[in-house]
């Protein structure tokens, strides 16, 4: 049986993945392949670690028995069907996300982006500054979204005494269910933090955007392509909305000419919420147990279906 690893891995992890295979699996690594060879390899393959390019699915995947994606999130893969067993990274990424959320939050509240700026500029402004931060604590927060980032989220949360509504259509557990819901609690909500997959596609609409509580603040960490993002920045423009903490745009790399860039209400993390200490070996750990896991005939850590996108 053959295992195809589509990351690129560091020398020691390639040893460690080769050191921790059952004898009956040999593994081939994309980037130790000649381009031309890589897809071969990988549709000859019964298992598969990592992303590989949704075109590599057109000619079937004919081997293929287990799939340990390398991220959370899927939804480029969500027209693929293989007869396959299929697993995502779950919640590896919930605790570094939200802690990013928490992070820009925070610097916006108290003028981080602003105060780092006058440092590197040498410019001691200080008192005036005072009267533009603003407290986390006791805000009353919307969390779209109650998987694993959300739910971290909302843990956060708790310890600045936050009040967090929690919506998602189908989860029973939710505050809210359904736009309608929302809509009527967002006058009143000082902070909205988007952790919604990109099956919810265009979910935060202009109408949403507009129903905002004045000065409010809101944060994606979920998916660019979730947000009406022209209507977001006439919000951000007009100073209806009091800023943005974007770790996700609906085009990235993010274009130069988007107005977000130069925006100083907006703290752009370029995509790195999910970023921590040694992600790969993370991620060569995770599918290690996985593949013990798939081939002892238990169920998966994080096993989700492509079309539902969870």
């Amino acid at each position: 049986m053959q295992l195809f690893v589509n990351p690129a891995l560091s020398d020691t992890l390639k040893t460690k993945v080769q050191q921790s295979l059952p004898a009956d699996i040999t593994v081939i690594f994309r980037y130790d392949l000649p381009e031309a060879d890589q897809q071969n390899a990988f549709r000859s393959a019964d298992f598969v670690l990592g992303n590989p390019p949704v075109a590599w699915f057109s000619d079937g995947t004919p081997q293929l028995t287990f799939w340990q994606l390398d991220s959370a999130g899927f939804d480029g893969f969500k027209a693929i069907h293989v007869q396959a067993s299929i697993a995502n990274m779950g919640d590896y990424f919930a605790r570094p996300c939200a802690e990013t959320m928490m992070a820009g939050i925070l610097a916006v509240y108290r003028a981080i982006p602003e105060l780092a700026l006058l440092q590197r500029q040498s410019d001691w402004v200080g008192a005036p500054i005072r009267s533009r931060t603003t407290l986390l604590w006791q805000k009353q927060v919307v969390i779209l979204g109650t998987g694993t980032i959300g739910q971290a989220v909302r843990q956060m949360m708790t310890g600045f005494g936050c009040l967090t509504k929690m919506l998602a259509r189908t989860d029973p557990q939710a505050d809210l269910h359904s736009a309608g819901e929302l809509m009527a609690i967002l006058p009143q909500t000082d902070i909205v933090v988007n952790c919604l997959p990109g099956t919810a596609a265009g979910f935060v609409s202009a109408e949403v955007i507009a129903a905002m509580k004045p000065g409010s603040l809101y944060a994606n960490v979920g998916r660019g392509t979730t947000t009406d993002e022209p209507a977001l920045i006439r919000a951000l423009q007009s100073g209806q909305l009091g800023g943005a903490v974007l770790d996700v745009t609906a085009q990235e790399p993010l274009p130069a000419d988007s107005p977000l860039w130069r925006l100083s209400n907006v703290l752009l993390t370029q995509h790195t919420g999910g970023g921590q200490p040694d992600e790969d070996g993370g991620k060569v750990d995770q599918f290690l147990r996985n593949l013990a896991r798939f081939r002892a005939g238990q169920p998966l850590e994080n096993a989700v279906e492509l079309g539902r996108g969870y």
